[in-house]
């Protein structure tokens, strides 16, 4: 967990960073600022490929995004870096093949511990060993849409843990020190 002095941050990590991760930043944000902890989290996104870099998001996810009524206009793509695994707290892989990607690019143990699934907070899907957000890049809106599901279901659970880790009282025996 992130230090008092500074927000917690968490980084959300799709192939491209142009369709899941987007997706997932802007929901992300919303059920954090619904939760009143939107001044305590930093929430950010990016790809493990950079051949999108500065591009918008796809215009099928800021479509899915709309119609749901959250906003990823702003989101710009950019590509994952090694040296900002010193900077977050978790980074949210949205896959097996984006985890194990992020995995190798750590740098040492504390590192690799902050890779996550983002679908490990949905308890179903982990129930399930059904933890991959597909790719929708090469389907079709419903594609778009079931991704969106999925990732609103796992934000639920990632939010109320994010809360309960902040909610933490300062350890007793640290307070004197």
């Amino acid at each position: 967990m992130s230090d008092s002095s500074r927000p917690f941050r968490l980084c959300v990590v799709c192939a491209g960073n142009i369709c899941r991760s987007p997706i997932a930043e802007a929901v992300i944000r919303d059920r954090l600022a619904d939760a009143g902890l939107n001044p305590l989290v930093v929430v950010d996104s990016a790809g493990t490929g950079g051949w999108h870099a500065g591009e918008p998001a796809d215009r099928r996810a800021l479509a899915t995004l709309a119609r749901h009524g959250y906003d990823g206009s702003a989101h710009r793509a950019r590509q994952f870096r090694r040296d900002w695994f010193d900077d977050v707290d978790i980074v949210l892989a949205m896959d097996r093949e984006n985890f194990a990607d992020l995995y190798a690019q750590a740098p040492d143990d504390d590192a690799r511990a902050k890779v996550q699934l983002l679908r490990s907070y949905d308890t179903a899907a982990l129930a399930a060993d059904d933890t991959d957000v597909p790719d929708p890049y090469y389907g079709d809106d419903e594609a778009f849409e079931q991704v969106l599901l999925m990732i609103e279901t796992a934000a639920d659970g990632l939010v109320d843990t994010i809360r309960d880790e902040l909610a933490q009282p300062l350890d007793p025996d640290l307070a004197g020190r």
